[in-house]
């Protein structure tokens, strides 16, 4: 069952149970007020009867009082002994007591009862005298135009109803298949888009309006696009993958074969196969971590640490690995603590200053720092080399990303993980690295991590 035709009956079923609460309502107050009119009918006529009712010397009632007295259409009249005997019926045919159980009430008392078929409202009063008891009147109405009122009323409430309800799931058919036109415009455009295979196509504008179903249809769009992003990264990283793979296979399969001619490895040979192996290795083991980083998994081994005695062997090691005529430079270093991975802070320390000095050409300088600031930590590395070009920036934090592709890569080069897994690294901690380059003027990271007090 549709999701149109089920709204409809949901908007139907509430509608009727409405409409039928209201049709009973109505016919409850009608049959109230007509029978509320015919009391105070009976009630005004027996009033009228008592005023002229008069006993003779047998004590029995004056018939002739009675028979002159106007009486309306459809009214019954007994007038009762206090032998409860029958001294006069109108008319004259109806001898069956109107009421029974009004003789003991000793009270005027309204019943609706049912007389050889026909069904009255019936008022029983007693009549007294100074001598006491005289007996009692029953004046009767017949019920059959009530009745018959109901039934036409009954029928014209259901007809009613029924119309009603007709066109009320008619306006809500229509109703509902112009709200849900969206919905079903996007339920038809779905599958299309998901055969394309094409995952660079949108659902339409038209469908993007400020309602559920535009709010469904901006998240279908931007699934799209984080599955375009996610594919074309993908895509990417396997050819990145595949490409630094081909190198040192190509290298090891290249010197296996030349042994193999020769007939005897070389400590050349196996001292290039050696490096080659241990690329593959670093690459694996850099793609395990990277891995576990991406998916909030990466283990971390957290401890109070000293940032400075981190920072300070950082410092001596850029020192060792320095090229000739860079600088290498310890700005400010403020005794910090914090809980976190000493291993992995080293190692991001270590990858961004390894970077700055392979970028670093002679006569530049290579900065540390470590300072508080804004309730956290900050460390700073800067450089004054070549600088990152503006297209790159936004992009230095992907994986296997490096700027100038199209340059030759030198075997001791890096694979473009580190700054992803330096950026990973540091967001597991709940810190962020932020980056600022200008080129040819030099390059600054930033490192902010929350500070933890003793």
């Amino acid at each position: 069952m549709s999701l149109r035709t089920r709204l409809t009956l949901r908007q139907v079923a509430i509608f009727a149970l409405g409409l039928v609460a209201l049709c009973a309502l109505v016919y409850a107050l009608v049959s109230f007020v007509v029978l509320n009119k015919i009391d105070t009918l009976l009630a005004d006529s027996a009033a009228s009867l008592v005023d002229r009712m008069r006993l003779t010397e047998g004590d029995n009632f004056d018939i002739q009082s009675l028979r002159t007295v106007p009486l309306p259409e459809d009214l019954y009249l007994q007038v009762w002994g206090s032998d409860r005997l029958l001294q006069y019926s109108h008319p004259a045919t109806f001898q069956i007591a109107m009421d029974t159980a009004g003789w003991d009430l000793g009270r005027p008392a309204y019943t609706t009862v049912n007389r050889t078929g026909l069904q009255m409202r019936v008022l029983s009063v007693p009549l007294e005298t100074a001598r006491g008891p005289a007996g009692m009147l029953m004046v009767g109405f017949s019920l059959s135009l009530l009745t018959l009122a109901r039934q036409t009323l009954l029928l014209i409430l259901i007809v009613a109803s029924v119309l009603l309800l007709s066109l009320m799931a008619l306006s809500a058919y229509l109703s509902n298949s112009q709200m849900l036109t969206g919905l079903t415009k996007l339920t038809r455009l779905m599958p299309e888009l998901i055969k394309m295979n094409d995952l660079s196509q949108r659902l339409p504008d038209t469908l993007l309006k400020n309602d559920e179903v535009g709010a469904l249809s901006r998240t279908f769009n931007a699934a799209l696009d984080r599955l375009e992003t996610l594919l074309t990264s993908q895509r990417r990283f396997m050819a990145d993958v595949s490409h630094e793979l081909r190198t040192p296979l190509t290298v090891i399969k290249g010197e296996v074969g030349l042994m193999r001619r020769m007939g005897k490895g070389d400590k050349e040979s196996l001292h290039s196969i050696e490096a080659e192996v241990d690329r593959l290795t670093r690459m694996v083991g850099d793609l395990l971590m990277l891995a576990q980083a991406e998916s909030g998994r990466l283990p971390l081994n957290l401890s109070m640490i000293n940032l400075d005695e981190v920072l300070m062997e950082v410092y001596q090691q850029a020192l060792v690995l320095s090229p000739p005529g860079v600088l290498v430079r310890l700005l400010e270093m403020e005794p910090l603590v914090i809980e976190a991975d000493r291993d992995r802070i080293k190692q991001v320390l270590l990858n961004l200053a390894g970077n700055a000095l392979r970028y670093t050409a002679s006569g530049g300088q290579v900065m540390l720092s470590l300072r508080s600031a804004s309730g956290g930590v900050q460390i700073q590395v800067s450089d004054t080399g070549k600088g990152i070009p503006a297209d790159d920036l936004p992009r230095i934090f992907e994986r296997f990303y490096r700027g100038e592709r199209s340059r030759k890569r030198e075997k001791e080069g890096g694979l473009g993980l580190g700054l992803s897994i330096s950026y990973l690294i540091i967001k597991a901690h709940g810190g962020r690295i932020d980056v600022t380059s200008q080129e040819s003027v030099g390059t600054t990271f930033t490192i902010w991590l929350p500070l933890t007090q003793r």
